[in-house]
Parts: C-alpha cells; structure tokens; sequence
C-alpha cells in the first residue's frame, strides 16, 4: 500500500505542470456532478404536483410543471457539457503527464549502465516502457474523472437524501462502509495477483523477442517444439495470474452491488409506509430512490475500475523501478582530453570483477605506445571482451586505472572517453535505413564522398554498387536481407568512417570467408596505421604482424611478445598457435 501510494504521488509530479488545466477539470467534473445530483429532485418536483393535484381533485398545474421540464431540459445540458469539457480537458492532461513520462524514461535509459541491460531482458524492458505506460495512462484517463465523479455524486446525493428524511438517510447509508470493507478486502487479496500479472507479461514480451531476434537458429537446430513449451510455460504463468487477478477483483461488483439491492428494497419498503402517512410526498420517494442509485452506480463504477487501477498500479511500480534505477555515476568535474589526442594506453595495476565474490580481472599492468597494434588472444572467458569494455568505459574498474595519453578515464566524461575509440564487434549490428545512413552513423555529418571512400577502404563497395539502388538500399529492422559477412564489412566501413585515434576490432573477421578476410586485412593494414588497435583474435594468422600480442588466462597476462618471441618462449601461446596451423606446418 505504502508503494501503490508512493507511485501515486511521483506520478502526481507529471501532472504539476498542468494543474491549470487540472484545476478546470476539476470544476466541470463537480459541475458534472452537481447537475447529476439535481436531477432526480428536480424531476421530482412535477411528479409531486402532480400527485397533489388529483389528489384534491384540482386541474393540473400545468405553467409549474412546464417550468420544471424547462428546468430539466437545461439541467440535463449543463449535464452533458461539464461532461464533455472535464473528458477533453483529462485527455489533454494525461496525454500531456505521458508524454513527459515517457521522455523521462528515455533519457533515464540513456544514463543506465551497461551492466542494467546486461542483468535484464530487452523484451522486459521494451515491456516497462509501452504495456506498462499505456497501463497506468488507460487508467488515468479511464478512471480519475470516473473515481472524482463518484466521490463526489456518492457526497452530494448523501446531503439531498438528509434533505428529503434523516431518518431514511442514516439507514441507507449503512450500504457505504460496507461497499468499503467488501472493496478493501477484495483488493488486498487480488493485488499481488496484478502485480504477478504485470510481470509476467513482461516475461512473455522477453521471452517473444528474444526467439523472434533468434528464429532462424531456432529453424536451424530445431529447437520449435522446445521452444512452444517454453512459450507455454510462460503464457500459462500469465494465465493464471490474469485469471485469479480478474475473477477475485470480479467479485467486488456483484457483493457492492448486493448491499444496493438490499437498501434499495428496505426503502421501497420504508419509504412506502412514509407516503402513505403523509411524511414525505410520491415524488420525494422516487428521488430517494434515484439517489440510493446515485450512491450504488458510482461505487459500481468504482468497482469496475478496480482492475484496471490495480493493473495500473502494479505497472507504475515497474516504471517507477526504472526511474529509481542507480545511474552511471558522474564526476564532479571532468578532466578534457589533450585537442590532438596520442592514442596511447596505459593499464595501471587494474582488477576488476562482475561478482565481487568471482575476482576475474586481477593487477592488470601493461603499457601501449600510441600508433602500435596490440592482439589480445587466450581461451574463451579469459577476460579479452572485458577487457574492452573496461577500455571503453562500459564497466568501470574497481582497483587501478586506465589510462589514455596519461589521463584516467575514470576522471574523464564517458562521452570523450568514447569518442577516441572506433569500434567493429564480433556481433555486427545494423539498424533500419539505408546503407549509405548505416555507414554514416560513425560520422552523422559524413558527405556522400566520405561514405564511398570509406565504403572502399572497407573493401565493401563493390558489393553495395551490386545492389538494388546501390547506397540507397533500405536495411531492414533485423538486417537479415543482406548476409553476415556483407554486415560485417559495413560495420567495418562505419568504424572508418569515424576516423578514430583508437581502434578496437573484436574478431572483426570472423564471419567472412578466406578471400574476403584477406581483402579485409589489408583494407584493416591500412586503417591502422598511425592509430593505436585493439585486436582480439581467435585465428592467430591475422594478428602475426602485431607490435605487441597479450596472452589472457583467467583474467592474467601470461606472457607478452611479439609473434616470434613468444613462439621461441615455448609457452601458452606457442601451444596454441601449433594447434591451429599444424596441419599446414607453417609455424613462422
């Protein structure tokens, strides 16, 4: 409850900035209601001249009665445009309140960690930002008018009641407490249900775009059937959260209702016994029951809604969690890179863990001269990737420092640290647009000659100007109309495009064949000259010209060398490089 009404109040900063509007939805909302509660005295009025009237034989009234319908008829507009005016208002605020929501989130994932999206499922992500959003705007819009309308309907038709007999009132509001206590129950039960549902179907929206994103693996290896259970598995959680979530807060509705009925008949009854003994007038009991209505309807409403604001209120405890999320942290004042940056690297006794219970990186040292090649080899999970993305600041070291042209980066904005870096990674990525738009994404200001040359450079022009509309070719949203390799050579253009001091290529040949690697490694010679490179490799035969290779075990610096000197040492690296070229007995 303390968190339902936390969230409540943080979403209330969204609608701050509008409170003028707010404020005007608020007055049409009470006129809205006012207008409701004078209806049913206002209708009955003719009903109670008239019986007064053949009562005592006289001739209708019929100047009052047409006065009453004229009366009536203005109340019913005033009715119907409060309505309508407090509904556009509310949309205009909620849409409003959303959209500021909305943007908050965006920039908040800007600020996020790398790590954050490491520990969580896009899909789940992808979930807080849209199911859930639109959950708590639906309620807003669908139920503040709603719940504000009904307080205050339940208010005055309570007041019109006292005004018609005190003694009716008192007993037909006994229904009020206990709608509450039926309501208030109801809801304690089925909240955790919502909040089930809410991530559960972040689950499911996790679970969907991971197996769309990988659906050609999942053909490959045949992996439907597993993956249908597992779809299954997951829907069925949602399942039953959204079946016990709707049934048990179903049940509000008919018990309120319940207690109206039962009011209701108990003043048909009263209230009969009172026109015949002349305390109240036909018309003052059929205005009573009307309002006993006006209390029952609007907790009914209230009733309804219940499902949708406790949906809306397990989702804005989810968006709120991204909001609160911790930031990556900011220096107090940041130290600028040199105008003409070197590209040198210096690793200054650095450790590093993702588990602070699984050391990984342990006093890491080593130095790089700016313009050098340096390889990184060693077995899978030897610390190669982490490495970079502690170079690249997408982790930050725990012990020690990174330096760049003497300066730690932990000192410097993350943005400049970056900045420097050119970077093509194992997993090529290309976005929706054009080739030309994918190329220049390294440099959005790129001229059309910057993105052929680098398209050239890259080895990957020839294959572009085969296309259908050559540089103007749309990607599609997964890239999956141009091959793994031809991905891979744009990638490739895009990092030179960026002219960067330092080049980071991660298994950036990987996923091309023998000729294409070669035309590659030239085209990459070329790049990386007079720029200092980052080369993590698994085929040793693209990094021998290397000015420093690094060997990782475990987090460690084995051994260090060029080639031929680690070759001769005998160890690590020796016995790796014969695994790979044995057969062809070429180990120079």
């Amino acid at each position: 409850m303390k968190k339902a009404i936390s969230s409540i109040k943080r979403l209330g900063q969204y609608i701050k900035p509008y409170k003028g509007t707010f404020i005007l939805v608020l007055i049409f909302t009470v006129l809205t209601v006012a207008f409701n509660a004078a209806m049913p005295y206002v209708s009955g009025l003719p009903i109670t001249e008239i019986s007064k009237n053949i009562a005592a034989g006289e001739k209708l009234n019929f100047p009052y009665i047409i006065n009453c319908l004229i009366w009536i008829f203005f109340v019913g507009i005033g009715y119907c445009a409060a309505q309508f005016l407090s509904g556009i208002l509310m949309t205009s605020v909620v849409q409003h309140s959303m959209r500021d929501l909305r943007r908050d989130i965006d920039e908040k994932i800007n600020r996020l960690p790398v790590s954050y999206f490491d520990r969580n499922q896009q899909g789940d992500i992808l979930s807080r930002v849209t199911n859930d959003v639109d959950a708590v705007s639906n309620a807003m819009q669908q139920s503040f008018i709603n719940i504000v309308a009904a307080l205050l309907g339940i208010l005055m038709a309570v007041v019109m009641m006292f005004v018609i007999n005190p003694f009716m009132a008192v007993i037909a509001i006994i229904m009020i407490p206990l709608s509450l206590i039926i309501s208030k129950t109801i809801v304690k039960i089925s909240q955790k249900h919502f909040q089930g549902m809410q991530n559960a179907l972040g689950s499911l929206n996790g679970f969907v775009q991971e197996n769309m994103t990988g659906f050609s693996v999942l053909k490959l290896y045949g992996r439907e059937k597993e993956t249908l259970e597992g779809f299954k598995k997951v829907n069925h959680r949602l399942n039953s959260f959204g079946f016990k979530a709707t049934f048990i807060s179903g049940l509000m509705l008919p018990l309120v209702q319940l207690t109206a009925y039962s009011s209701y008949i108990s003043m048909s009854v009263l209230g009969s016994y009172y026109v015949i003994t002349g305390v109240i007038a036909v018309g003052q009991l059929q205005a009573f029951i009307q309002y006993i209505w006006q209390i029952s309807q609007p907790m009914g409403n209230i009733t309804q809604l219940s499902a949708a604001l406790q949906s809306a209120s397990a989702a804005t405890s989810r968006v709120f969690e991204i909001l609160d999320e911790k930031e990556e942290e900011l220096n107090e004042v940041d130290v600028s890179l040199p105008e003409k940056v070197q590209g040198s690297v210096q690793f200054d006794n650095v450790s590093f863990s993702y588990d602070s219970k699984k050391p990984l990186i342990k006093n890491l040292n080593f130095e790089v001269e700016a313009g050098q090649t340096v390889a990184i080899v060693g077995p899978t999970g030897a610390g190669k990737t982490t490495l970079i993305n502690l170079l690249m600041r997408f982790y930050d070291v725990n012990e020690g420092a990174i330096k760049i042209d003497g300066i730690d980066t932990k000192k410097m904005d993350r943005s400049d640290v970056r900045s420097v870096f050119g970077m093509v990674l194992q997993d090529a990525w290309l976005y929706e647009g054009t080739i030309a738009d994918n190329i220049r994404f390294g440099k959005l200001g790129a001229t059309d000659y910057e993105v052929v040359d680098a398209a050239k450079t890259a080895n990957v022009d020839h294959f572009i100007r085969t296309m259908p509309d050559g540089y103007e070719m749309e990607i599609n949203s997964e890239g999956d109309n141009v091959s793994l390799g031809q991905k891979q050579l744009l990638t490739i253009a895009r990092a030179v495009i960026s002219n960067p001091r330092i080049l980071i290529l991660d298994e950036a040949t990987s996923s091309v064949d023998t000729r294409l690697e070669a035309l590659i490694q030239k085209a990459m010679d070329q790049v990386m000259k007079g720029r200092t490179s980052f080369v993590i490799a698994h085929r040793l035969s693209t990094i021998r010209e290397a000015d420093l290779i690094l060997v990782m075990n475990q987090g460690e610096i084995i051994e260090k060398g060029t080639h031929l000197e680690l070759l001769e040492q005998g160890g690590f690296y020796e016995k790796l490089y014969n695994s790979q070229f044995a057969e062809d007995g070429d180990y120079d």
